[in-house]
């Protein structure tokens, strides 16, 4: 299975993004640094009123702050969303769900 992250909008509109094979992944920093920029790019909350923004944090901060239409009309960014967000994470599998708030490996 290639690594996939599926971004979960509603119970009925799914996407999932599946790194093209050949591709060589992100390394980690790189790819925390790419949600970094993307987090204040996209002018993003953090969601614990601590004010510290684990990694997990940034990932769904975007998630939730990017329009379901930049997915499918910037598909780069959507690429580099999944890339990044699986490197960052460490995890072959990423499954974000929006509407319940949470994220699963």
């Amino acid at each position: 299975m290639r690594p996939t992250l599926v971004v979960q909008f509603s119970p009925d509109r799914r996407l999932e993004f599946a790194l093209p094979a050949g591709v060589p992944p992100l390394a980690a920093d790189e790819a925390r640094r790419w949600l970094d920029e993307q987090f204040v790019a996209n002018e993003c909350e953090p969601l614990r009123s601590t004010g510290k923004v684990l990694t997990v944090d940034k990932v769904m901060a975007l998630a939730n702050t990017v329009p379901a239409s930049r997915y499918s009309e910037d598909p780069a960014w959507a690429q580099s969303f999944a890339q990044a967000t699986l490197a960052a994470l460490g995890r072959p599998l990423v499954k974000i769900d929006l509407g319940g708030g949470g994220i699963s490996y």
